[in-house]
């Protein structure tokens, strides 16, 4: 049985990690390796429902409802996608995953940390990336780069991001050997150059 790879790609909306994981899915390809490019929430069937909703709900959300709905998508995601690509051999490049919701709804929304880590576990049946990538950008920057054009997570406000990019660099400083932090603001080239750095030691 093969086993490939599994990297996750974390940071605030607007940080560029959809390019970056573009240009990686090119380099490993080129190289004749398999992957796969998947997101949280919403990487197919159930869980582009469930993203839409999370998204796009114009209705008052609990921070809990909300936090359950996206590891109700994350535990879809990594049974039915993650581990049988990974199994396969592929590497796969996700766009966010526990990370997220430690930073989102954890420092975010000001949820209990020790409980979305356990229940993280729960939904992934203990399955840990390899390795991930947050790309660290102020706030300011952030918003200007997703524009006006807001959906319901992208429209919570400065205070809830300053509390997200905190919760991102505890991450970092609480797993280092997994977690890695480049500088969103650094030139497209230059950010690539550190990823494929940071890729090539797997």
């Amino acid at each position: 049985m093969k086993n490939g790879l599994f990297i996750t790609f974390e940071g605030a909306d607007g940080c560029g990690k959809t390019t970056q994981i573009e240009l990686l899915d090119k380099y490993l390809k080129d190289k004749g390796l398999e992957t796969l490019i998947t997101r949280e929430p919403g990487a197919k069937g159930l869980g582009v429902k469930l993203r839409e909703i999370l998204l796009n709900y114009e209705g008052e959300v609990s921070p809990k409802a909300e936090s359950f709905l996206f590891l109700a998508d994350r535990a879809q995601h990594v049974d039915c996608l993650i581990k049988p690509a990974i199994t396969e051999g592929k590497i796969v490049l996700c766009d966010r995953h526990t990370d997220s919701t430690v930073a989102y709804q954890g420092y975010g929304r000001e949820l209990d940390i020790e409980q979305i880590n356990y229940l993280n576990n729960l939904a992934t049946g203990g399955l840990k990336p390899d390795l991930t990538i947050i790309f660290d950008i102020d706030v300011e920057n952030s918003m200007q780069r997703v524009g006006k054009n807001k959906d319901r997570m992208e429209s919570a406000g400065v205070e809830f991001f300053n509390r997200v990019r905190y919760g991102y660099l505890e991450i970092a400083k609480q797993e280092p050997q997994r977690v890695k932090v480049i500088n969103a603001s650094d030139t497209i080239e230059n950010i690539h150059n550190q990823v494929l750095e940071l890729v090539d030691k797997l």
